[in-house]
Order: structure tokens, then sequence, then C-alpha cells
């Protein structure tokens, strides 16, 4: 008897097609219309990445201020607007369904500035500058 075979983690191939495809006409969207919000006014948003569900009915939205600023205040107006994106979004693109959209703030660039103050340390970097000399010894 065979064992049942698994699927891969991740997204399929369809979920990253249909995620890039809403992310592009989304950024069209917040571009080109205006959003009556006193958090949306003047502030350029960032769409970093579309995640989407199974069924391509639900699309969880990463998004990051310009300049990093009021990030909070910033989804929350995107949430309280999804409803009214969502309609604007369903008149440019070709798919059965318009997913919900959920509006998360994407963290990977507090993460990556995190990163780069630690790679920026005299110790890290003393310690990152022997094992350089370790592997040209080894050469």
């Amino acid at each position: 008897m065979k064992p049942a075979s698994r699927r891969p983690p991740g997204p399929s191939q369809r979920q990253l097609r249909a995620g890039e495809l809403i992310r592009h006409a989304l950024v069209d969207v917040l571009r080109t219309e205006d959003i009556n919000d006193e958090a949306l006014s003047g502030v350029s948003v960032t769409l970093t990445e579309v995640r989407m569900g199974k069924d391509l009915r639900h699309a969880r939205c990463f998004v990051e201020p310009l300049g990093g600023d009021d990030a909070p205040t910033v989804v929350k107006a995107l949430n309280r607007h999804s409803k009214f994106l969502r309609g604007l979004l369903g008149r440019s693109i070709d798919m059965k369904f318009t997913p919900e959209l959920t509006f998360v703030h994407d963290e990977s660039f507090n993460e990556a500035t995190r990163m780069e103050a630690l790679f920026a340390d005299p110790k890290v970097a003393r310690d990152l500058g022997k094992a350089t000399a370790e592997d040209a010894d080894q050469d």
C-alpha cells in the first residue's frame, strides 16, 4: 500500500497568479480613486503582496504606508473601505468571484530595519569579519 501523497506547503500556482492579478488591479484602484477618509488623505500606500485563500474568495492584502507613518490607522481605514474597494476591483478584473479584501500591515520592512541594525552592531561586524577571514584561509 502506497503512502498518501502529501501536498507541498504553500500557495498553489493558481493562488499566486490570482494574488498578483488582484495586487496589480488594486494598485491601479488605489492610485486613481479618491477615498473619502481623513486617515487616507494624502497618504501613499505600498501594496507589497496579496495572498489568496484556497477558494480564491478571500484576499489578504499586505500594505505599508509610505514612510511607515501611522500604519495602524491607515490599515483600519482601508479595512473600513474594503467593500467599496472590492466593488471597484470587481470592475477591473476578470474573475468568477471578486474576493473579500482584508488589509494587514506588512511587518517585513520593520524586520529588515531591525536586521540592518543588528548587522551594524560592532560586535556582530567583528564576528562576521572573523568568519570571512576563516573562509578565506580555507580556500
